[in-house]
């Protein structure tokens, strides 16, 4: 126990200490260490913006792929609530203008534009989760708008007229109407044109913006019709007799409504007769065939009554009229005149 103790006083006595020099160069081997190992934070950084500026450390981190995660389970979750909204809200808008009597086909296009704004809102505000500015993407989409809507005015101003159309419906498939400069029958109205039929079976296709653009006459709006036929008689005609035979031949018009009752109108003098109007109501389908028995009928009428109607008539009075013989030419031989036989006496 003894001798222990002695010994470690004298290993202790003859331990020497570091001396200045010795501790500076273990300090500096120290360094030398530290900076040939892991690097620090700070220098950590600077190679990341050597690298591109992107630390793919800050990627592979647990916790930044689990915020990725939830992010894209959110907008997962967020575009199948949209996509069931979006069929609702189309269900809904279609069944609430169908009620309304608004026409199939602005129906279909409404229903399609309501499921695609919710479906682009939805992406949208997806989009924002990640981090990623809308605000450009609005821009790029005015910029882009503003481009299409230029070079497609005159489409879009079809579709703009097609809208308005199906919206106020000024006639309906079926309805003869004179529009565009044109008569007949609609065969069918579209988003961008409409087709009509003519009744010597012609079809026209006119744009929309031509139809809506100009004066549009529905000729088969209402149930019924009038069909006026205008006719002139002589100046000889007693007035009162002509009213009482045309009365008369209105009246019996088959097909003719009596409420509202026919009319004789005595429209004027004429420059060269006296002039009636014989108005007759018919129901819409049954119009031309009214129109056609109220012109025969007026006609047979004014001639039972011998009533006469005047017509343009041009008659040409020759004057003083001379035929000069044509003298003949002198290249043209004269033929002589045939001698007489000599007559021979008994």
């Amino acid at each position: 126990m003894l001798f222990a103790q002695v010994g470690a006083n004298i290993s202790d006595t003859q331990t020497p200490a570091a001396s200045p020099t010795e501790a500076g160069a273990a300090s500096g081997a120290a360094g030398a260490a530290s900076d040939a190992g892991a690097p620090t934070g700070e220098s950590a950084e600077a190679a990341a913006d050597a690298a591109g500026g992107f630390d793919w450390t800050t990627l592979l981190d647990r916790q930044t792929l689990m915020d990725y995660a939830v992010n894209i389970a959110g907008a997962l979750a967020i575009f199948l609530a949209a996509w069931i909204i979006a069929g609702w809200i189309t269900r809904m808008t279609g069944a609430a203008m169908r009620k309304a009597k608004i026409d199939e086909t602005l129906t279909r296009f409404v229903e399609k534009m309501v499921g695609w704004l919710v479906l682009i809102m939805a992406g949208l505000g997806c989009l924002g989760m990640f981090g990623i500015e809308t605000t450009s993407f609005a821009a790029v989409l005015g910029a882009a708008g503003l481009a299409v809507g230029l070079a497609f005015q005159g489409t879009l101003s079809n579709f703009a007229a097609g809208v308005m159309l199906l919206v106020f419906r000024p006639f309906s498939v079926g309805d003869v109407v004179t529009a565009g400069g044109s008569t007949g029958k609609v065969d069918a109205i579209s988003i961008f044109t409409t087709t009509i039929d003519t009744f010597d079976n012609r079809r026209f296709i006119l744009p929309n913006s031509e139809v809506f653009g100009t004066t549009i006459e529905n000729i088969t709006f209402h149930p019924i019709r009038r069909a006026d036929i205008d006719v002139g008689v002589a100046y000889d005609a007693d007035i009162d007799k002509t009213r009482e035979v045309l009365t008369a031949a209105a009246n019996n018009i088959e097909g003719g409504l009596e409420t509202p009752e026919p009319a004789v109108v005595l429209l004027g003098l004429g420059g060269s007769s006296v002039d009636w109007s014989v108005r007759v109501w018919a129901p819409r389908d049954n119009f031309m065939d009214v129109k056609q028995a109220t012109i025969r009928a007026v006609k047979y009428a004014l001639d039972q009554a011998e009533i006469g109607i005047p017509f343009p008539q041009m008659d040409v009075h020759l004057d003083d009229l001379r035929v000069e013989p044509k003298p003949a030419s002198p290249s043209e031989g004269v033929v002589p005149r045939r001698a007489n036989a000599p007559s021979t006496s008994s």
